[in-house]
């Protein structure tokens, strides 16, 4: 079964939660298990999209127990790792969509690319690119939760 994390920050606007509950109910109904943080914003509304359609999803959290957890969440894995558990979210996923941008959603895009998670999705937010302002390769740009689902999904099957 495929595995795909959707990450973003705990404090979203209104239009990255409807696009991270539109990208959950999608991947859900692709049949692909939704990997997540667990806790608010984009988490909580890839999470709550996902359930919507009676898809699967695993919150991977940064705390030593379950509280804070979304309620939308199929099972919690409460960590006790902090920031670090973000290793754990993208190692345990065949893609990623990263909708909008945090901190932490920098360091999820960075370690899932240094892994070779492929392929890595952007879906608003952070859009990394070199020295000369060429983009680097890696990390594919949608411009429509569709279409990030559509990418992750890809050569996946």
């Amino acid at each position: 079964m495929i595995q795909v994390a959707v990450c973003g920050p705990a404090q979203c606007t209104a239009a990255e939660e409807a696009a991270a509950r539109e990208v959950g109910a999608l991947l859900a109904r692709s049949g692909a298990v939704v990997l997540c943080g667990g806790y608010g914003g984009v988490m909580a509304a890839a999470a709550e999209g996902a359930a919507g359609v009676g898809g699967l999803v695993i919150g991977i959290l940064s705390g030593a127990d379950r509280s804070g957890a979304s309620p939308h969440l199929t099972a919690a894995v409460a960590t006790g790792m902090g920031q670090a558990r973000n290793s754990v979210l993208v190692g345990s996923a065949d893609a990623v969509i990263a909708v909008g941008g945090s901190w932490g959603t920098l360091s999820e895009v960075a370690m899932a690319m240094r892994r070779g998670v492929n392929p890595v999705v952007g879906l608003g937010g952070w859009q990394i690119s070199d020295a000369r302002g060429e983009a680097v390769p890696g990390l594919v740009v949608a411009d429509s939760p569709a279409a990030a689902v559509r990418l992750a999904l890809a050569g996946q099957g």
